[in-house]
């Protein structure tokens, strides 16, 4: 019965610090990162919080769980992350793994899979190259009690929007190009989503 109610309260737990990184997610989305998110927990609390900051910083390694790790590094001074966790609402890359592992996290909790890039499933630790550290980390995700839909939402969202913003602008420079305007020309642009319209 114990048992049991300890893994309640770890399941609300992990749940609770998923939302945090949703949190962060919506940051990055704010600011037209890609909307990815992470919390490193230790002794139940969040001792750092980061979200994507590749464009705003011009730093292709500044993905949420790096920029993370550096804040709870930072604030523990020690580069080694003992007895701390992760919380990131996408699969890690093979990037951010490496960090991961070599931070000494010791469990690592993601939302949805990342079939592109990400390395839980298929990867780093499918092909037993954790097993080979000295270090364990135990990996969960992927499933609903870590918000998987809410998080892989966030990204689909953000994408579709993404995909609809560069068909209007790729329309609005095809008008412009067109009707003379740009480089080759005065003249404006028109709105293609009102174009025929009275």
């Amino acid at each position: 019965m114990n048992k049991e109610k300890n893994k309640q309260i770890a399941e609300i737990d992990d749940a609770y610090f998923m939302l945090q990184a949703i949190k962060e997610a919506y940051k990055a989305k704010k600011v037209k990162e890609i909307p990815i998110g992470a919390v490193i927990v230790k002794d139940k609390k969040i001792i750092a919080r980061g979200f994507n900051k590749c464009i705003t910083l011009s730093d292709p390694t500044a993905h949420a769980e790096n920029v993370a790790l550096r804040k709870a590094a930072k604030k523990l001074k020690n580069y080694r992350l003992n007895n701390c966790s992760i919380y990131v609402t996408i699969e890690p890359c093979t990037m951010c793994m490496g960090a991961l592992l070599n931070a000494r996290i010791e469990k690592i909790v993601f939302g949805a899979f990342y079939k592109k890039v990400g390395v839980c499933d298929e990867g780093i630790c499918k092909a037993n190259v954790c097993k080979k550290l000295n270090h364990k980390t135990e990996v969960n995700g992927g499933k609903e009690e870590y918000l998987s839909t809410r998080c892989s939402n966030i990204i689909k969202s953000f994408f579709k929007e993404r995909r609809i913003e560069n068909r209007k602008r790729r329309g609005l420079l095809s008008c412009e190009i067109a009707m003379g305007g740009g480089e080759w020309g005065s003249t404006g642009t028109i709105d293609v989503m009102t174009a025929g319209r009275s």
